[in-house]
């Protein structure tokens, strides 16, 4: 089963318009063949006998899942990428109890090689105070919708351009890490905590990975949480999670069935009464203000 999973998206544009775009060096060095966002793929599987033309990067949020190359077998889970290089053969597939959740872009172009991985193991994002994944994430976000108006050749140009920022927030992770992120010495518990909730609000943390990951008992980093922010930390997570659907809900296309399995809801029905409890309307209800606010 290639295509059709709940919650997809992708994009890709004819290979005659790519192949004319990318006799321009600004294209022609790095560029897309196709873009996408698989949430929860049971039953993915890809298998390419005589390999590509393109290199394909795959982005694990969520699950986790295995990839078959150069006779090995690797297995591949939550915040860890892998860049499989062109011309080889390979095979991957979702596990199938508990099927990843990929972001994934085939590219292309004459420096595409200089982002292969030295080896084929997968690597790890450190899944901490300072991974900055949201950042990457919009960047993913921005990169997909520009190419998404890729037949217009400055928008397909400009997605070349974010692509060679958003492989090297891969590759260059420390750098990535470094910049741009708060220092947590600095900040109060809560404040470590929102911004840690705020990385992975597409994710589904439970109370126990809170306490895990800040070494507390789930019962004292409740009380620690609540007492300076006045809020449980699932609560305040589930707020944020709402938040982030106004944001897609306002400055995306995303159908709602869409955002709901983004942000982790599974089902729409359960994503609709949680927004609707928190923002006193349906989310459909809210697209439509905000769409009828942008008219005037």
């Amino acid at each position: 089963m290639k295509e059709g999973f709940k919650g997809e998206r992708f994009v890709y544009l004819p290979e005659e318009i790519l192949k004319e775009y990318s006799k321009d060096p600004l294209i022609g060095n790095l560029y897309i063949r196709k873009i996408g966002f698989f949430p929860k793929v049971k039953y993915h599987y890809v298998q390419k006998e005589n390999g590509v033309d393109y290199a394909m990067l795959i982005y694990c949020t969520e699950g986790k899942g295995q990839y078959h190359i150069y006779d090995k077998t690797y297995l591949i889970e939550k915040n860890q990428y892998i860049i499989l290089p062109p011309h080889v053969p390979y095979s991957f597939e979702a596990d199938a109890n508990d099927p990843w959740t990929i972001y994934w872009i085939h590219f292309q172009g004459k420096l595409s090689e200089s982002f292969l991985s030295p080896n084929s193991s997968p690597k790890t994002i450190l899944s901490d105070e300072r991974s900055r994944q949201q950042v990457r994430i919009q960047l993913f976000e921005e990169t997909y919708n520009s190419f998404a108006m890729g037949y217009i050749k400055e928008y397909l140009s400009y997605s070349s351009m974010c692509l060679y920022t958003l492989l090297s927030t891969f590759l260059f992770q420390e750098q990535f890490r470094h910049n741009g992120a708060p220092n947590h010495h600095e900040l109060s518990f809560s404040m470590r905590v929102i911004h840690y909730l705020q990385e992975h609000v597409e994710t589904n943390l439970t109370l126990h990975d809170l306490a895990k990951y800040f070494k507390y008992s789930e019962s004292h980093f409740s009380t620690l949480f609540q007492k300076e922010t006045g809020s449980s930390p699932i609560s305040y997570f589930t707020r944020l999670k709402i938040q982030k659907a106004c944001q897609y809900i306002e400055l995306t296309d995303m159908k709602l069935n869409e955002i709901a399995m983004r942000l982790g809801f599974g089902e729409q029905a359960y994503f609709s009464r949680v927004f609707t409890k928190i923002m006193g309307m349906s989310p459909s209800a809210y697209r439509k203000r905000e769409t009828d606010k942008s008219l005037f």
